[in-house]
């Protein structure tokens, strides 16, 4: 008899083999650099749950998406939804600034990661997605009770 798998766990793995083979595909400095990235990530929130979205871009989400691992030719580009709403106090978000929601961090060849922000920088993302999630919705307004129409 197989042991069951729900469709959150089977999808997680799936999408946690989908970026190793990306990882791997790449096979340079930006494979290594995706891969630390991701280590940093999952150190700062173990509950941190792998997608794989748009055309491939490995997701990063806990109550929402926390940041997306993007590679090109000359940067990693790790962005953050909500990343104009999070305090960056060590300067990694160098990219998307001009923007009023997302943020992001440009890695280039060569370049270190300050795994301390990047830890911060993901704890207060999900903090922020888990404050939203949290807060109640708005209930519209009930209408005025009618007068009865008794005499």
């Amino acid at each position: 008899m197989k042991p069951s798998v729900s469709v959150e766990s089977a999808s997680a793995l799936s999408a946690s083999a989908l970026i190793d083979a990306k990882i791997n595909e790449l096979g340079d400095w930006r494979g290594k650099t995706l891969a630390k990235a991701r280590e940093i990530i999952h150190k700062a929130d173990p509950e941190i749950v792998e997608e794989v979205k748009w055309r491939g871009v490995p997701v990063f989400s806990h109550g929402g998406i926390v940041c997306t691992g993007e590679t090109y030719k000359a940067a990693v580009k790790l962005t953050f939804a909500k990343g104009a709403a999070l305090d960056d106090p060590s300067g990694l978000f160098n990219s998307s600034l001009e923007g009023n929601v997302r943020r992001a961090i440009d890695i280039q060849e060569g370049e270190k990661i300050n795994e301390k922000a990047l830890k911060d920088l993901v704890r207060a993302a999900v903090a922020l997605n888990l404050k939203a999630k949290s807060k109640p919705k708005a209930s519209a307004p009930k209408p005025a009770a009618k007068p009865s129409k008794r005499s």
